[in-house]
């Protein structure tokens, strides 16, 4: 089966690229500017003390002495002054940019195509027939923001919400169907599915774990009542059954 290759996109190869660079500029000049405040300042003190001691012998300063001193001074004084505004300008960046938990739009961090690839390559791998993905069926919001769904057959469908950014912020599969039967089969199947989309790392033992903490190996789910839950690496994992007749397993960013 062919691995999930993922695409590197140009746009944001070249945002990298041009932070990078903004970045080892502004060290090389504030190690510039250090560099000079201290060879000046070291310079100008020397000079300041050989003025000094010249002037106690009673020797006439040479203009040229004076004129270095005060250059050095200069030196120094430009190497302070380049120093302190680099570190102003890089704390008030800091300010005006909030924090990366803030900036980052909540959700499983992948497209819908990068969702879909992942969950056909999960079912190639594990040979689990019937539950491919073709097309996702995606609608827009005058929000900015938007779903997609997908009819696996008349009694399970998936559906999604999207990020204004068109990131998957979370997915839900609905089962409809006499629910005082034990859950199993295709909906088993599939949910298993979903927990290997998004955890790429995992193996289908690892997806059955994650459906053992759920509670839905532990007894037969036939409870209308029934609400079992698990987190892991970030991500909860939900299954309830309402009303004895639609089964809803969720995957959401936990709180």
């Amino acid at each position: 089966m062919n691995e999930v290759q993922t695409e590197l996109h140009p746009f944001n190869y070249g945002i990298n690229t041009i932070s990078n660079t903004s970045l080892l500029r502004g060290e090389n000049l504030q190690y510039l500017f250090t560099a000079l405040f201290i060879l000046g300042f070291i310079a100008f003190l020397g000079f300041l003390v050989l003025m000094i001691l010249s002037m106690r012998k009673g020797n006439r300063l040479p203009f040229k002495y004076i004129f270095v001193t005060v250059a050095c001074f200069a030196i120094a004084s430009i190497g302070l002054y380049g120093m302190l505004t680099l570190s102003s300008n890089s704390a008030q960046s800091g300010e005006d940019q909030p924090p990366s938990s803030q900036m980052e739009l909540s959700g499983l961090h992948m497209t819908t195509d990068e969702f879909k690839n992942k969950f056909n390559s999960a079912v190639g791998k594990y040979r689990l027939n019937g539950l491919s993905i073709t097309r996702l069926d995606i609608q827009d919001s005058s929000e900015g923001s938007g779903a997609f769904e997908y009819v696996f057959n008349d009694e399970l469908r998936l559906v999604g919400a999207l990020n204004a950014d068109r990131s998957i912020q979370k997915i839900s599969l609905y089962s409809t169907g006499d629910t005082s039967q034990p859950t199993g089969g295709v909906l088993l199947t599939a949910i298993a599915t979903l927990i290997l989309t998004t955890h790429s790392e995992y193996t289908y033992n690892d997806a059955q774990d994650v459906i053992q903490d759920i509670g839905l190996l532990d007894r037969d789910v036939n409870q209308s009542d029934f609400d079992g839950a698990t987190v892991r690496d970030g991500l909860q994992y939900r299954f309830s059954v309402q009303d004895h007749e639609q089964s809803t397993f969720k995957i959401s960013v936990a709180k």
